[in-house]
């Protein structure tokens, strides 16, 4: 009896979603007709007359907006995959600090995630571009001496000029989301029973060594799935990149949707990349922890 009624409750689910897209479904396709324009995207073949402040690939303003399109795409995947990186470093960090038996790395790291988590993505955005890199002088800081250069145009690693839109927005989103990142990490190395701390220090490993030779290889299977889930964000959050003027995908759509007067097909474009992109994020974690779950079997 049981069955029958959770196998109708499903169905009768699976019956209003499809009710609900089909009211959608028609009613975009009598809006399309009422304004004569219908469903095209023969658009991006033509000259998209604008230019890009930042482009990976050879682009000019003659190009098409499918080229526009692209190189906005590659723009956000090169911001995305460095911030992936760098805020997996600094959140590990942060994260193994609040473990540490070190009482000021312990009070450091829990100030910085306290911080960070209570301002707004959009804010540390806007504080990153305008007072930290804009209100700098145009002499390169050398904190790192020739390995890292920074000033009002952005920052020089190893002789890679990063422009000040893409630093700005690459180190918001990497600080932003490693705080939460830390608080996972934070969370699967107190999961580890607290023998396994026991017994390396007892051996007199030094902490460093123990944590990532002992404790985080154990607390893998409890990190990756909330690791998979703020990755996920910093890819979708990269589309506040508007807000600094970085070319990402969104701001170059937004721009070709103003021209074009394209909206439908605009944001069709937008959602199928960034399902794509998360989708490939999915399933890349996912491969990740079968692998670390089929190694302590």
């Amino acid at each position: 009896m049981k069955r029958s009624q959770h196998f109708c409750l499903q169905v009768g689910v699976a019956l209003a979603l499809l009710t609900i897209l089909g009211v959608l479904i028609n009613n975009l396709a009598v809006n399309l007709i009422r304004t004569d324009m219908g469903l095209s995207f023969l658009w991006l073949g033509r000259p998209a007359g604008f230019a890009l402040a930042e482009h990976p690939l050879s682009y000019r303003p003659s190009d098409s907006y499918a080229w526009a399109l692209c190189m906005g795409w590659l723009n956000s995947l090169k911001v995305i995959l460095c911030g992936l990186v760098l805020a997996t470093v600094i959140g590990v960090l942060a994260g193994a600090a609040r473990s540490s038996s070190n009482l000021l790395l312990r009070a450091l790291s829990s100030g910085y995630v306290a911080l960070i988590r209570q301002i707004p993505l959009l804010l540390q955005l806007l504080f990153w571009y305008f007072v930290a890199f804009l209100s700098l002088s145009g002499t390169p800081l050398a904190p790192l001496g020739a390995l890292i250069r920074v000033s009002n145009q952005g920052i020089e690693l190893l002789g890679l000029n990063l422009s000040v839109e893409f630093s700005a927005l690459l180190v918001g989103l990497s600080i932003f989301t490693a705080a939460s990142i830390a608080e996972i990490v934070r969370g699967g190395l107190n999961s580890v029973p607290s023998g396994q701390w026991e017994a390396f220090r007892s051996l007199g490993l030094p902490e460093g060594f123990g944590l990532r030779r002992v404790v985080l290889p154990q607390a893998l299977p409890a990190i990756l799935p909330g690791l998979t889930s703020q990755y996920l964000n910093l890819a979708k959050n990269s589309t506040l990149a508007i807000a600094v003027g970085y070319a990402d995908v969104y701001a170059v759509s937004d721009t070709t949707i103003t021209q074009t007067g394209r909206a439908i097909e605009g944001f069709l474009l937008l959602l199928i990349s960034f399902l794509l992109l998360n989708l490939l994020i999915t399933g890349g974690m996912e491969v990740l922890n079968r692998v670390v779950i089929r190694s302590q079997q």
